[in-house]
């Protein structure tokens, strides 16, 4: 057998993305552990505490993540989590995302799908600028008949919606 031709893929391990989550989901559980604990987990005068049911929501939470933890160290040695070239194509799309859930509360639905409706088009769709905005602008169109004007539902302005009086 031929090793010299033989390519191996690179990429985080399965068991280090895996081990990653739950240690994170650990910590989310003890944050609402410590939540519940400081407005009180104990059967009042009225019933339960407000952090009656959160406090064993937490505990089940950091349980089990705890037993995916143990698993995660017994199972996934060796395997790949992913190759590096998908986790890019994944991050192409979450990281303009995440900058549209950000920058809607400052500029307004419309503005922040319009662009993001454009930068998903030309750069996954390879379309122009022109075909692209037009797309965009239609679908906000479409999209302030319909909520705003429709079914009377208002969506998150920002200054231009503002000046533009809608």
């Amino acid at each position: 057998m031929d090793h010299g031709t033989h390519t191996q893929s690179s990429g985080p391990s399965h068991r280090r993305v895996e081990m990653g989550v739950t240690i994170g989901m650990i910590v989310f559980g003890a944050i609402v552990v410590a939540g519940s604990l400081q407005v009180g987990v104990t059967w009042g005068p009225q019933g339960p505490r407000s952090g009656f049911f959160p406090f064993y929501i937490g505990l089940i939470i950091i349980g089990t993540s705890a037993i995916n933890l143990a698993q995660a160290s017994l199972i996934y040695r060796g395997k790949l989590f992913a190759e590096w070239e998908h986790l890019r194509q994944v991050l192409a799309v979450v990281v303009p995302a995440t900058i549209y859930v950000f920058a809607l509360q400052w500029l307004g639905i419309y503005l922040t799908s319009a662009v993001l409706i454009t930068f998903f088009m030309m750069r996954l769709g390879r379309y122009s600028v022109a075909f692209a905005g037009g797309i965009a602008v239609t679908v906000m169109v479409v999209v302030y008949f319909t909520f705003e004007r429709w079914f009377l539902v208002p969506l998150p302005k920002g200054p231009i919606e503002y000046a533009l009086g809608l």
